[in-house]
């Protein structure tokens, strides 16, 4: 680190968590941020900055990732005798709903979703945005919009439906599209939004829905156009067993098998759920270089089953957290994704499988390996962007936790970040959302569910 003066500094951490390569953990430790970037990690006397933020009695993270969510969804929050369904009766129940979606609603979810997700730690957001309806206008953007209104950091993907209930797929005919304008709309979506600078704020990726409501066609040609454009791919993968059912039914396979003849078995792609893969599935997943968002709360809820991270990260599957969308977990806290990815291990796989810190790997690292961002996102360590979460510690919750601060945060609570900064942009304080939209867009959000679920 130089001299010169910081835009940032937080200091005085009980532990700052760094995920660097060694997993450095430092008592006392700082941070310091200057123009978005991380310019000094360490311990002892903070080096001068503009701000500081005192993070006395606090662990201090990276930024949680999260690496799957459908924003849109939280308009239909909770919506009753929807969540008793398993995966396919579920979403033909919701689709008549959501085919009512537009850019103001699209916004309007997005911002109140992602503002959720800053709360519980979270400073870069996917969002699977695969519902378009026929004449809803430019959803994409319109979530993009929200993002950098917000501040947070944004890896939307350009979804797609193509197949509909007449087509043998499972959504209805005015929310699906013709391939060639879903190829197209994509390309124009990298072309507009994707930054490929280091730091960047918006990255678009693109993402046929699932193989149940895309052509084998799509799913060929979206990897051939992610190829030439650079960009990553993303969809739903053995989520369940109606999903591996259907793949042998339709597609005469198993859907690893389906994954790898449609060239998406590559080290650019990272799948959501990835429930259902047996053991030499799992390797093959590994060797490529594939990504899994592991969406635990979602998974239990449409009694989709238990994710094998522990075999997956042992293959080297890159496994990241995901929220999924309000519908099926319908609490957007990534700080609770990460606990339950903890019990799920220690239930699935042995007592001393999930521990606090496989969890902050997931939450961190392995979700910017998912994003295709290892070394910038997700580690405190000096060229990394400035992403910081601070968790307090104090409080009856964490009464007698003191032996150690990372299986505190996530064995005690719950909790929410008191801090969480953004390219060295606080945006949330002491709690609080640093933007004063949130009442506004709240409001917003109350006129549109109603109308949405139709109780007006």
């Amino acid at each position: 680190m130089t001299n010169a003066v910081a835009d940032l500094v937080i200091a005085n951490a009980r532990c700052v968590a760094t995920m660097d390569g060694v997993r450095r953990e430092i008592s006392g430790g700082w941070v310091a941020i200057t123009d978005g970037l991380i310019s000094g990690v360490g311990d002892g006397p903070a080096p001068e900055a503009a701000k500081a933020i005192d993070a006395t009695d606090c662990l201090v993270t990276p930024g949680l990732i999260n690496t799957h969510h459908h924003l849109y969804q939280n308009l239909t929050r909770a919506f009753p005798a929807m969540t008793d369904k398993p995966l396919f009766g579920w979403l033909q129940s919701l689709y008549p709903l959501w085919r009512a979606i537009d850019t103001e609603s699209v916004h309007v979810s997005a911002w109140v979703g992602l503002a959720e997700l800053a709360l519980s730690g979270c400073t870069t957001s996917s969002d699977h945005l695969y519902l378009h309806p026929h004449g809803a206008g430019d959803l994409l953007t319109a979530e993009i919009e929200a993002a950098r209104d917000l501040g947070i950091r944004f890896h939307p993907t350009r979804g797609s439906m193509s197949l509909s209930e007449k087509d043998g797929g499972l959504p209805p005919d005015d929310v699906v599209a013709d391939d060639d304008e879903i190829l197209a709309a994509s390309e124009a979506a990298v072309l507009r939004h994707h930054d490929r600078s280091h730091g960047a704020m918006t990255r678009v990726a693109l993402a046929p829905c699932s193989p149940f409501s895309v052509t084998e066609d799509l799913m060929v040609r979206s990897a051939e156009l992610a190829e030439r454009l650079d960009v990553r791919l993303h969809t739903h993968f053995a989520e369940n067993a109606e999903d591996d059912e259907f793949s042998l039914a339709t597609f005469g396979c198993r859907p690893m098998e389906y994954l790898e003849r449609t060239g998406w078995c590559t080290d650019r792609t990272w799948v959501a759920h990835c429930v259902m893969p047996n053991h030499d599935e799992i390797q093959r997943l590994g060797a490529a270089g594939v990504g899994a968002a592991h969406c635990p709360s979602s998974n239990m809820i449409l009694s989709s089953g238990i994710a094998p991270i522990v075999d997956l990260r042992a293959a080297g599957v890159k496994v990241g957290l995901g929220v999924d969308g309000s519908s099926s977990a319908d609490s957007g806290s990534l700080w609770l994704e990460a606990r339950q990815a903890m019990l799920l291990a220690k239930l699935r796989d042995g007592a001393d499988a999930g521990t606090a810190r496989m969890a902050l790997e997931v939450a961190t690292l392995g979700g910017a390996g998912c994003l295709g961002r290892e070394g910038e996102i997700g580690v405190l360590e000096v060229g990394a962007v400035g992403d910081v979460a601070v968790w307090s510690l104090n409080g009856p919750q964490f009464a007698g936790a003191l032996a150690d601060p990372i299986e505190a945060w996530l064995r005690c609570g719950p909790t929410g970040a008191r801090d969480t900064v953004v390219h060295g942009e606080p945006i949330v304080a002491d709690g609080m959302l640093v933007s004063g939209r949130l009442e506004e867009m709240l409001g917003a959000h109350a006129v549109l569910s109603r109308k949405i679920q139709k109780l007006n």
